[in-house]
Parts: structure tokens; C-alpha cells; sequence
């Protein structure tokens, strides 16, 4: 089978591996003509890190990953230790595979350089796909600058902001979530003492949440702050720059240890969050011969950390799909439709859940505390999640 990919982010390389490995000649179309380092840490959850290992990669994310030892939340502005999640050994007597955390720019470059090495894959940078029609038991694919191409299967891989969708679903453009997100990288030499090395840490405040880790196997720390706002001019950049002193008008008072981790950030980056409605059915993922994954289908806002996970799931789920004997096109898109809508949905529901959780203010967050403190590791773990790719 021929496949079409549009977008070489995370969600289009991995899509591109698993075609691949099913046998398939995949070329992937980026609009970008040089892949540059974007983005910010990522949390890869034993479902994550099951994909990758099933594709031989777990030897290129244990290189550029950390993985940390637990998951603790914690109050925002007194630091007092809400719930604790052990991960490290626990993570993989319970799921089978380790909790990772890693910079997305590592991850991506990981896929990439699988890509480059499998000659099944042909990845054409510096042109993007345009548009796209179904005729005669094939996909024609407009191109930037004119030209055309043609696919048994077209892949909508291309983002929150892609143009496959407009296809069969318009171009609706995303919502704001009137969240933004500040984010910053600190080398390990400067990272408090007193904070822990090898923790996610999620504060939560009024209004606001913050996260902390560790990436680049230990060599850095991600720091990520999400507060309430808007934000003006180009809504798709991810690189606004922004000044502590920004951040601090909007987060207010705060822990003396997530405030000296916030100290330490050399350089912030501020983006505002955009998000869809959760999915509602499965031709939010495809339609005849075209499919959706990742971002493109199910865009979620990153309060539950599964945003790269449901794409590498989306791609595992699509490379099993394809390697059944006599396929075709149509029959897979729908089969991968109606495998990962709900799931998909379910984790787009609850990761907006998360982030009401986080940002409650009194009276809410005393019953919220409460709750934790009872039971934590219960009210974190997440094994419907952690178990999967379903299969």
C-alpha cells in the first residue's frame, strides 16, 4: 500500500515507522524545510514507552531520557506535599514498562533518525500537503507550489492547525482555552537543592499549576507554569519570549522551592494553549481512504501528560491495522477510527478535568487536598491509561 503523511512532528514519524514496518511505501510531507528543536518536556507513561519499545527504540529513549521515581503533587504557594505516586520500580511491576520524561525535541529527533534509516520512507521537507481529494479507489494530494501526489491511504498528521481535516470537517479553526503556558529549561548544575532530582512535581494553585522534571537523562530540568490569560498576535508560535517578572504578576505569592526553580530558568517562553472539543464519534478520525491522528484528531490540553502517548498510540494502533493480510485503505482508516475515538475522547474529557482540579481555589482546594491526602497514589495512578495501547 502507498501512504501519504502530512506532518513529520511526532505524530507523522511515528506513523510513518509503524507504515512502514507493515510493509508499506510511505513519503511524508513537512512544510518546514529545516526540522529545528521545538517544543518543551514531554511525560511519556508506560503506554508510551511500550510503543517505542515494541518499534526497538527503548536503547534511543533510555539515551536522551530520564525516568524519574515518583509523581509528586504539591500546594503552589505553601509546598506541602499533597499525594505521592511511586513510579521507577513500581511503574514497571504494575504496567510493564517505566515512567520517561524527555524533551520533545528529543523524542522527535529519536523518530527521525528511525525514519531516515528505513529506506521505505521517503521524507520530503519544505513542502506541505495543501488539500487532498478521493477519486477512483485513490487519494490525489495537492501539494504547496502546485504539484500532486497520489496514496492507496492519505494520513493527516499535520497538527492542531492542519488543513487535511477541512476535508470532511471544515476549517473550524481550534478554540482557546484562555490558559497559557510558560516554559523554560534549567541545566542540572542550576537546579535548586532543595529540590529533588528524579520527581515530577505538579504544584497546584488558584488559577495556575506548574510542573517540574527532569529531562535529558538528568542533564536538565523542564519547568512549565500554566496560568490563566489570553495572549494576542500569532496564536500559532511557540516561541513568544516572556520575563519572570510576567509571571510572576500572574502566579502571585508561591513555595519557596518552586519559586527558586522558577528563578533559575534562564530564558522564558510563553505560548497560549488552543484545544478542541473532544472527539464525538469516529469520523473525527476518518473518512474513506483519509486519516486523522495526534494533534490533527484529538488535540487535549496537557493536564494529564498523554499528548505524545495518544499519537504514538494512534500510530502502533495503525502499523497492526495495515500488516493484516489483503487490507485495504478504507477498511483500516475505519477499523483505526473506531479503535481510538473513545479512548481518545475519554483522555481529551478527563485531561480538561485535571486542569479544573489543578487551578481550584478555596473553598474547592481544601476538599481537594483533603481528597489527596487520603488517597493519593489511588487518585494518580491511571492504569486504564497506563495499561494500554488497547489490543
Amino acid at each position: 500500500m502507498d501512504v501519504v503523511i502530512a506532518g513529520a512532528g511526532i505524530a507523522g514519524l511515528a506513523a510513518a515507522l509503524a507504515a512502514a514496518r507493515a510493509g508499506c511505501a510511505v513519503t511524508v510531507y513537512e512544510p518546514v524545510a529545516r526540522l529545528a528543536e521545538v517544543g518543551a518536556g514531554l511525560q511519556l507513561g508506560p503506554n508510551a514507552v511500550r510503543v517505542l519499545a515494541d518499534w526497538g527504540l527503548e536503547g534511543a529513549l533510555a539515551a536522551c531520557a530520564a525516568f524519574p521515581q515518583a509523581l509528586v503533587a504539591r500546594d503552589a504557594r505553601s509546598g506541602t506535599a499533597l499525594g505521592r505516586l511511586p513510579l521507577g520500580a513500581r511503574s514497571i511491576q504494575r504496567h510493564g514498562q517505566p515512567y520517561a520524561t524527555v524533551h520533545r525535541a528529543d523524542l522527535h529527533g529519536l523518530l527521525l533518525d528511525a525514519v531516515r534509516a528505513t529506506p521505505a520512507i521517503r521524507l520530503r521537507l519544505g513542502q506541505g500537503v495543501c488539500g487532498w481529494a478521493q477519486e477512483g479507489g485513490r487519494v490525489r494530494v495537492g501539494l504547496d507550489g502546485g504539484g500532486q501526489d497520489s496514496a492507496d491511504l492519505l494520513l493527516g498528521c499535520d497538527g492542531l492547525w492542519g488543513r487535511v481535516r477541512g476535508g470532511w470537517l471544515g476549517d473550524v479553526p481550534p478554540q482557546a482555552t484562555g490558559h497559557l503556558a510558560y516554559r523554560g529549561l534549567v541545566p542540572a548544575a542550576d537546579w535548586p537543592a532543595e529540590l529533588p532530582a528524579d520527581v515530577v512535581s505538579a504544584w497546584m494553585g488558584p488559577r495556575m499549576h506548574a510542573v517540574t522534571y527532569p529531562v535529558r537523562a538528568g542533564r536538565a530540568f523542564n519547568v512549565v507554569v500554566i496560568v490563566e490569560g489570553e495572549l494576542g498576535g500569532d496564536v500559532q508560535n511557540w516561541s513568544h519570549a516572556a520575563e519572570r517578572a510576567e509571571l510572576s504578576q500572574r502566579t502571585g505569592a508561591l513555595a519557596d522551592g518552586l519559586s527558586a526553580a522558577l528563578d533559575a530558568v534562564p530564558q522564558w517562553l510563553r505560548w497560549p494553549l488552543f484545544e478542541r472539543p473532544p472527539l464525538t464519534g469516529a469520523e473525527g478520525q476518518g473518512r474513506g481512504a483519509v486519516a486523522l491522528l495526534g494533534d490533527a484528531a484529538h488535540p487535549m490540553r496537557p493536564y494529564l501528560a498523554q499528548g505524545a502517548a495518544m499519537a504514538l498510540e494512534d500510530a502502533w494502533t495503525l502499523g497492526r491495522l495495515l500488516a493484516r493480510p489483503g487490507a485495504a485503505a478504507t477498511d483500516v482508516v475505519a477499523d483505526l477510527a473506531r479503535q481510538r475515538w473513545q479512548r481518545n475522547a475519554w483522555v481529551q474529557w478527563r485531561s480538561r478535568r485535571n486542569g479544573r482540579i489543578f487551578h481550584m481555589a478555596p473553598p474547592w482546594s481544601w476538599a481537594r487536598n483533603l481528597a489527596m491526602a487520603v488517597g493519593g497514589e489511588h487518585l494518580m495512578d491511571v492504569p486504564r491509561i497506563y495499561g494500554g495501547p488497547p489490543g
